[in-house]
C-alpha cells in the first residue's frame, strides 16, 4: 500500500522533472542489476572452472564434467519450469516486449534471467552476457516504471532506457549501448526516446565505473595507426569474419530448430546437448594447449590475441572449437547471448590471417611482416566485422571495440570493415540474428516492429495486421447462436457456411432472432486477400458498412482471418507512439 501511494504522489510531480527522475531511476536500477550480474557470473566460473584449472589436468576432465553439464540441466529446469521467454540471448524477446507488449516485461524475466544465466555462463557455456544483460536490465527498467506508477501500456521508454544502462553496464561502452538500441531494438536513430536512452547509458556507465572500475573491457598498450599493410589487409579480415558470422547464425538456427522438434528427452534436459558438446571441446583444447577460451566468455584468450600473444594455429583451433560449442549451447536452448562469442570469432579470425600472411610471404620468398599495430587492426577488424555480420547493427559494431579499446587510431580500419561486413551479411542472409530467431518462432517482422512512416506501413500486406485466428459460426441453428453469444463478447461474427464465406451476424440480429425464433438475416461481408495493401485495406474498411473484413486465401476461396478497425487503429497507435512522421503520402 505504501509503494502504491508513493507512485501516486510520483505521478503528481510535473512532467519534465517526473521524466527525469523515472530515468534516473532505471539507469541506476538497471546498471546495479547488470554490475551483480556480470560480478556473479565471474564468481561462478572463477569457483568452478578457474579453479579447476589451476590443479592437474586429470583432476580438471573429471571434475569440470558435472560442473558443466549440471549447471547446463539447473539452467534448463528453471528456463522451463518458471519462464521460458527467458532463455537465448533475450533480445529478440526484448524487441517484442517493446513493440508488441508497449515494454512490459513480466518480474518472473528478471530473477529467472539472473539465475539461468549466471548458471549457464558461469558454468561454463559457450555463451555471452550481453545479451541477457540487455533484456535483464530492460525488465528491470519496466519494473520500475510499474513502481513510479506507469500503466503497463507506457513503458517503452524504461524498457528502452533500461536496456541502454545494461549493455553499457556490461561492456563499459555507454556509446554503443545508445545506438544499439536505437539501432536494433528501436529501429530509428532519430526516435524521440534518445534522451532517456542517452542518459540512462550514462548512469549505467556510471554505476560500472563506480563499482568495477572504468578501465576497459579490454587493455591494449598503446599502437600506432596502421601500416599499408593493415590497411589492405582489412577487407579481406573483415570479409572473412564476416562468413564466419553468416554461417555462425545459419548453423546455430539449424540446431536451434532441431532442438525444438519433439524428442524423447524432456525439454529441460535439452540445454544438456550443448553442455556435453561444450564441455568435449573445451577439455580436449585444455588437456592439449592449457586454455579455456572455448568456455564461458573466452576473454582472456581473446585479450592474448590483442597483445599479440596467441599463435595463428591455436586461434585457428579454437575459433572452430568455439564455433562449435556455441551453436550448439544456443541451438540447444542455453540462457546466453552472441555478442562475446561472436567478437571471440572475429578476434581469432584476424590472428588466423595474419599468421598465414606471414607464413605465405616467407614460402614465396617475401620479407613481408605484420607488425604488432597491423595485427592489432586484424584481430578489432575481425571483431567488429563478425559482430555486424550477425547482428546487423554497423555503428554499434564500430563503436563497441573502439570504446572496449579505446584506441581512435583504429577506427578507420573499423569503418573499412563495417562496409564489407554489411555487405557480405546483407546480401547472404534476409534477416540478422534477432529477426531471424523471431521468424523461426513464427512471428512476422511487420508484426514486431512497424515501419519509420506512415507511407511505408500503408504499402505493407493485410497479413501483418490481421487476425488469423477468428472467431466464426459455422452454422445458423439456434444453439450455435446461443454458444457463440455466451462464450464471446463480439459484436460481429463472420458465417462460414459449405466452406464458404456466406456473410456476417451482429450480435443484435443473433439475440433478436433468438427472442423472435426466427432465421438470423445475414450482412454482406467485405472481403480481401492477405497480399493485399493495408491502403486497400483502409479504403474496403471505410467502403464498407461495418468495421470488419474477411481475409480469405484466394478469391471466393475460405476464411483464414479478419481485420477489424480496432486492428487497424491499434497499428496505427504503435506506428504513432514510434515517433515516426508521415514522409509524404
Amino acid at each position: 500500500m505504501n509503494l502504491q501511494k508513493l507512485a501516486i504522489q510520483f505521478q503528481k510531480l510535473p512532467g519534465p522533472p517526473r521524466t527525469i527522475l523515472q530515468v534516473g531511476l532505471y539507469g541506476l536500477g538497471a546498471g546495479l542489476v547488470t554490475v551483480a550480474f556480470q560480478l556473479a557470473i565471474h564468481a561462478v566460473y572463477r569457483l568452478g572452472l578457474g579453479e579447476l584449472s589451476r590443479a592437474s589436468k586429470v583432476v580438471f576432465l573429471c571434475v569440470s564434467f558435472p560442473v558443466v553439464l549440471g549447471t547446463s540441466l539447473a539452467a534448463g529446469w528453471l528456463l522451463n519450469r518458471f519462464c521460458k521467454e527467458a532463455a537465448g540471448s533475450g533480445i529478440p524477446q526484448m524487441k517484442v516486449a517493446f513493440w508488441k507488449d508497449f515494454g512490459h516485461v513480466p518480474w518472473r524475466v528478471v530473477w529467472v534471467k539472473f539465475l539461468a544465466g549466471v548458471l549457464s555462463i558461469g558454468g561454463g557455456a559457450s555463451l555471452g552476457r550481453e545479451g541477457p544483460s540487455v533484456q535483464l536490465a530492460g525488465a528491470v527498467g519496466s519494473q520500475l516504471a510499474g513502481l513510479t506508477g506507469e500503466p503497463r501500456q507506457n513503458r517503452r521508454a524504461a524498457a528502452a532506457a533500461g536496456s541502454a544502462a545494461g549493455l553499457a553496464a556490461a561492456f563499459n561502452t555507454p556509446l554503443a549501448a545508445i545506438t544499439f538500441v536505437l539501432e536494433e531494438i528501436i529501429g530509428d536513430l532519430n526516435s524521440r526516446l534518445l534522451g532517456s536512452v542517452l542518459l540512462a547509458s550514462v548512469l549505467g556507465a556510471l554505476v560500472v565505473h563506480g563499482l568495477v572500475g572504468k578501465q576497459p573491457a579490454f587493455s591494449l598498450l598503446t599502437v600506432e595507426a596502421p601500416s599499408w599493410l593493415g590497411y589492405a589487409l582489412t577487407p579481406l579480415v573483415a570479409g572473412l569474419a564476416s562468413l564466419v558470422g553468416v554461417y555462425f547464425q545459419r548453423v546455430s538456427l539449424k540446431m536451434r530448430a532441431a532442438c525444438q522438434k519433439p524428442q524423447w528427452l524432456p525439454a529441460w534436459m535439452v540445454p544438456a546437448y550443448g553442455g556435453l558438446i561444450t564441455w568435449a571441446l573445451g577439455a580436449a583444447i585444455f588437456w592439449n594447449t592449457g586454455h579455456l577460451g572455448v568456455f564461458s566468455l573466452g576473454y582472456d584468450d581473446l585479450s592474448l590475441a590483442l597483445a599479440g600473444k596467441l599463435g595463428w594455429l591455436l586461434a585457428l583451433v579454437l575459433l572452430a572449437a568455439k564455433f562449435a560449442a556455441t551453436c550448439a549451447s544456443y541451438g540447444a536452448g542455453g540462457c546466453g547471448g552472441i555478442f562475446a562469442p561472436s567478437l571471440f570469432f572475429g578476434g581469432m579470425t584476424g590472428v588466423v590471417v595474419a599468421g598465414l600472411v606471414g607464413l605465405g610471404s616467407q614460402a614465396l620468398g617475401f620479407d613481408v611482416s605484420v607488425s604488432r599495430a597491423d595485427l592489432v587492426a586484424m584481430v578489432v577488424v575481425g571483431m567488429s566485422a563478425c559482430l555486424g555480420a550477425v547482428v546487423w547493427a554497423p555503428v554499434t559494431g564500430i563503436l563497441i571495440v573502439f570504446e572496449m579499446t579505446h584506441e581512435f587510431g583504429l577506427v578507420p580500419a573499423l569503418m573499412i570493415g563495417a562496409l564489407v561486413s554489411q555487405t557480405i551479411s546483407r546480401k547472404m542472409n534476409r534477416h540478422n540474428f534477432y529477426e531471424a530467431i523471431l521468424v523461426q518462432d513464427g512471428l512476422q517482422i511487420e508484426r514486431v516492429r512497424p515501419p519509420r512512416d506512415l507511407q511505408s506501413w500503408q504499402q505493407l500486406p493485410i497479413s501483418a495486421i490481421a487476425n488469423f485466428q477468428p472467431v466464426f459460426l459455422r452454422g445458423l441453428d439456434p444453439e450455435s447462436l446461443r454458444a457463440a453469444l455466451q462464450a464471446h463478447a463480439h459484436a460481429r461474427f463472420p458465417v462460414v457456411l459449405d466452406k464458404k464465406l456466406a456473410g456476417q451476424l451482429s450480435r443484435r440480429e443473433m439475440e433478436e432472432s433468438l427472442r423472435e425464433q426466427r432465421p438470423p438475416a445475414l450482412s454482406p461481408l467485405t472481403a480481401c486477400l492477405p497480399s493485399q495493401t493495408i491502403r486497400d485495406l483502409q479504403r474496403r474498411l471505410i467502403e464498407s458498412d461495418t468495421n470488419m473484413v474477411a481475409v480469405l486465401d484466394r478469391p471466393d476461396g475460405r476464411l483464414i482471418g479478419i481485420v477489424t478497425l480496432h486492428d487497424l487503429l491499434r497499428s496505427q497507435t504503435a506506428l504513432a507512439e514510434a515517433g515516426v512522421h508521415d514522409s509524404g503520402v
